[in-house]
């Protein structure tokens, strides 16, 4: 099911700290090709959120 636009940040951030947990004790190396697939994109989505918002980060970066 889609997250609410009200929420989506808000349920969205623990699954990302989990897959974040994931990928820095295990590594991709564990992970099966399409999960690894997968992973990298979300890297690179990750990424460029950073790229795109750096700026907002130095005024409300909690």
């Amino acid at each position: 099911m889609a997250n609410m636009s009200y929420c989506r940040f808000e349920n969205t951030f623990p699954d990302l700290q989990d897959c974040f947990k994931a990928l820095s004790n295990e590594g991709l190396e564990s992970l099966s090709e399409t999960e690894k697939k997968y992973a990298l994109k979300l890297i690179k989505v990750c990424r460029d959120l950073t790229d795109d918002f750096e700026d907002e980060m130095g005024t409300n970066g909690n």
